[in-house]
């Protein structure tokens, strides 16, 4: 695994809140607004691009947490910018902690964790089940 970074830093996402990214289930829509589930997606994809920078070709991120508060609510068509921070990378462990905000206004806050193995542990892995 490498690490080109300092501890602190960071990297923007920027996510349009799309129709598919409401809070929808079996029954149908309950909000016409940015579901925690997909807002959580995309904080994991925001920390990700920390991963993608310092796994190595025979390596892949897998996550390990995701913890997500869900402050405020972002309506189809509204901007999201995600802002990650590097929180620490200590062995293969990774975690960031996230902002999501529609202008100054926070929608969700949080952290996520992912860890960096070699893909073949993983793919073993994935065969053991």
């Amino acid at each position: 695994m490498l690490f080109p970074f300092q501890i602190g830093s960071t990297k923007t996402f920027t996510k349009t809140v799309l129709p598919e990214d409401t809070a929808t289930f079996e029954a149908g829509q309950v909000h016409p607004v940015y579901a925690t589930f997909a807002l959580g997606r995309d904080a994991e994809w925001a920390c990700r691009l920390f991963v993608l920078e310092m796994k190595e070709e025979d390596e892949e991120g897998i996550g390990t947490f995701l913890k997500i508060e869900h402050a405020s609510p972002a309506l189809v068509g509204s901007t999201v910018v995600f802002e990650a921070t590097l929180q620490s990378a200590i062995g293969n462990s990774v975690i960031c902690s996230f902002t999501a905000k529609v202008g100054e206004r926070v929608v969700a806050f949080g952290e996520t964790g992912q860890k960096v193995i070699k893909k073949e542990k993983l793919n073993s892995l994935f065969q053991s089940l």
